[in-house]
């Protein structure tokens, strides 16, 4: 099944023609606000360098069901 989605506030100008399943695979500086030195800080912190690594990265899913659960409980 194709997934269409238009991404283009969420990604750098470089990357919004990028095909979805590319994306995890990007630099995370490709993300829209991420600069290169953010994404020097997250590598050295977590050992972060694409987009997947940074959703797949455990401290942060952990942070973001969290705030989700948190949200939920209001």
């Amino acid at each position: 099944m194709a997934v269409a989605a238009n991404l283009d506030k969420l990604l750098d100008k470089a990357y919004e023609e990028s095909p979805l399943d590319k994306l995890p695979d990007a630099p995370v500086a490709a993300l829209a606000g991420v600069s290169k030195a953010d994404a020097e800080a997250l590598d050295k912190a977590f050992g972060v360098k694409t987009i997947g690594d940074l959703g797949r990265n455990q401290a942060i899913r952990a942070a973001v069901a969290i705030v989700d659960l948190a949200n939920l409980a209001k």
